[in-house]
This record gives structure tokens, sequence and C-alpha cells, in this order.
């Protein structure tokens, strides 16, 4: 299966992957999905949100087990944020049949559509418009950088846009989801734990940042005549760094948008966006109010309009500890705990967690490197991953 996703969506200069929403590349993915769930014999569908389902059993009986991930990826992106869990689920349900097992709830393994967000620019999508935290209405305005809107996109990509939104006949249908991850840190390779287990994940969301000045040409405007939003701008994503340290938070402007963006032009736009993460409402809210007060001190120093919005925004997520503690039971058979970690990075798994019982499995990524072709797991790693996953469904969907 991992040789087969492989090669979809990889950028052959960069060697990272390019997996967006509704694009030849998601569409490859969601063919693949497809062809896997077939092969087992499970009961495919895609719902009112263009997730993607495969389901053992009666999808309708209720108090259903589901596992499974995301195959899109950021700009660029790794092999393995995603991809790994949908694999591992499938491996899992193989791994269960060979063990004979009798499934007593139904099972499915599911591929939630835009989780990352990169073409649209809100994360989990898929899963927000399910649990009600985007509305059709919303969902609609959203528009990518060419001004193609998700309903459009969807469209062109073969599917129906206009039944997208809150689903709760098929929420009610879902006993539980766990969704396998890739750790987006050094936790476990510094524990030397080949699995883990998520306790929460940290509040985080995406602002952004317009910095409006006054075109002009970068070779006959005296410096003491320019009002350059470049300036303020960068003295900001240097805030945002110093700031972040200062409250034990993470904060980056990791996408920029210059207009005109000529060489030889003084810029009449800046709009960058930030991205905060931090242990507690608190320490995200500091961090934030900081690096926009030190923002609008630059700005107007350089005579320069600013202007912040908030784009997106999700609170601290606590998995439910029933759930939590029953995966730790379920996994520590063989005397010592699984250690159980927080995570700065936002999953499908903590949208719904705000409708049904979620939980999260983390394998070991001795990098601690993510979103960047960089990103690794190994092979044996994985498997203990897989493994643990089986463990995990035959404990909740087999008893």
């Amino acid at each position: 299966m991992w040789a087969d996703l492989g090669p979809i969506g990889r950028d052959a200069g960069s060697g990272g992957y390019r997996r967006f929403a509704w694009t030849e590349a998601d569409r490859d993915c969601r063919a693949w999905f497809r062809s896997e769930a077939e092969a087992r014999g499970l009961a495919y569908e895609v719902d009112r949100n263009g997730n993607q389902w495969a389901w053992l059993g009666d999808s309708g009986a209720g108090d259903a087990i589901v596992t499974g991930s995301h195959l899109d990826s950021v700009p660029d992106g790794g092999a393995f944020d995603g991809p790994l869990g949908v694999v591992s689920a499938f491996a899992a349900l193989d791994e269960l049949r060979h063990r004979g097992v009798e499934f007593t709830k139904p099972l499915a393994i599911t591929n939630f559509g835009d989780e990352e967000g990169a073409r649209f620019g809100l994360a989990c999508v898929g899963s927000r418009l399910m649990a009600g935290q985007l509305t059709r209405e919303q969902a609609y305005e959203l528009r990518d950088g060419d001004g193609v809107s998700l309903p459009d996109a969807m469209e062109r990509a073969g599917y129906d846009p206009s039944a997208i939104g809150r689903d709760d006949e098929r929420l009610a249908r879902i006993g539980a989801y766990v969704e396998l991850h890739v750790e987006q840190g050094r936790a476990l390779d510094l524990s030397g734990d080949r699995v883990g287990i998520a306790s929460a994940i940290w509040p985080h969301g995406r602002w952004r940042f317009d910095f409006r000045g006054e075109a002009n040409h970068a070779g006959t405007t005296r410096l003491v005549d320019r009002r350059d939003p470049m300036l303020p701008y960068a003295e900001t994503v240097l805030a945002a760094r110093r700031e972040a340290e200062l409250a034990g938070a993470v904060a980056t402007f990791g996408k920029i948008a210059v207009e005109p963006n000529g060489v030889n032009a003084i810029p009449s736009l800046v709009r960058g966006w930030l991205d905060s993460r931090a242990p507690s409402p608190d320490d995200l809210d500091a961090t934030v109010t900081a690096i926009e007060k030190a923002a609008r001190e630059y700005a107007d120093r350089h005579g320069v309009d600013l202007a912040v919005v908030r784009e997106s925004f999700t609170p601290v997520i606590e998995f439910e500890h029933a759930l939590r503690d029953e995966l730790g039971r379920l996994l520590g058979g063989g005397g010592s705990p699984v250690p159980v970690l927080g995570t700065g990075a936002g999953h499908d798994a903590g949208i719904l967690s705000s409708r049904i019982p979620t939980a999260m499995l983390f394998v070991r990524n001795p990098t601690g490197i993510s979103h960047s072709p960089a990103e690794y797991a190994a092979e044996d790693d994985c498997v203990a991953g897989v493994l643990a996953l089986a463990d995990v469904l035959e404990g909740l969907a087999c008893r």
C-alpha cells in the first residue's frame, strides 16, 4: 500500500507532496482509497462533505468504531502526515482478519477531505463541515489562490457540493473515532517508545496581518519618503519569535503575499499569515496580543496601515479521558505504561471530539520533523503502530 500511494502528488524537485483538495493528486489518492476498500470487500461511500468511508458491517447499526486520517498534504509536505493513519487502518484490519477475531460492532475506515487546508486556507474542512463547525454558507465563501471557490472545485472534481454541511445522522452512528498519526515532535524518540497516546491538542489559530503602504519606484524613491510595508512586516516576524519564546508558545509567519510583487517596486501591500499555538488559552492570547501590539507600533513608525483578522481558532481540546484510559489499558498489557503526550498540531480527531468520543495514537518520528520532505518514521515503528491500532480496534469493536 505504501509503495502504491507514495508516488501520488510527489514533486520531483522538492521531494515533497502537493496533494491539495479537489486536485488531480487528490483524485488519485481518493481512487487509491476506494480500490483498497473494495479489494477488502468493504462497502465504499462518500458522504455529503466529500469524506470517504469504507465500512465493515452494517453502517446503519450505530456505535461504530471508526479509524483513519487524511491523504492531503501541506505544500511540499512529508509522506507520513495523514497517509500513515489511513494505510495503518487498512493494515490493522488485515491484521485483525488474520487473527480471526469476530466483530461485534461496525468498523469504518475514513479519509477526511482537506485536513491541511493548503488550498482554501482553512484546516480540517471535511470534519469541520461534518461536525457543524463550518457552515455551508461559510464553506461557499472559501476561495483558493486563483479565486476558485470550494463548491466550484468540488464540482470540477465530480462531486455535488449542494448538500455540504453538518451531518448529525452520520455522527450518530459513530461510537468512537481513533486516529493514528506520526508524531510531529520528538517526545517518543527521547523517551525511547515506539507508540504513544495523545492527551490533548494545544489551542491554536491563524491570523492574517495586512500591512498597507504605498507602491513606488525602488530606484528613485528616497528612503525617507517611503511607506514600505515590508519593513514592519519583517520586524513583526522577529517579534513573533521573541514573544513566543517569552510565553512558552510557538508562533510562525509561514505564508506571505506581496503586491505588486515586483523586484524594482516598493510593495503596496504585504500580507502575512501567523500561526500560533500554546499550552493554554491564556498563553496563546498573551502571545498573539503582544505580537499585534508590536506590529502596530512598527506600522505606525513607517507610516503603514495595519489590519489584523483572525481567520480560524481552535480552543484547547482534551481527548475524552475514558476512551484515552481505555487505550492505555488495551496497550499496557506488557507491564510498562504507554506514554501520554500533548501536541501542538490540529487533527480531525480534535474537531470531532466536540461531537463524539475521539482518541489518537502517535508513532515515533526520530527526526521530529513534520510538514517537510524530511518527515520520517522507521518501518518497524510503523509496524508497531499498526499492531497497536489493531489491539485497540480489537478491544473496542470485537468485545
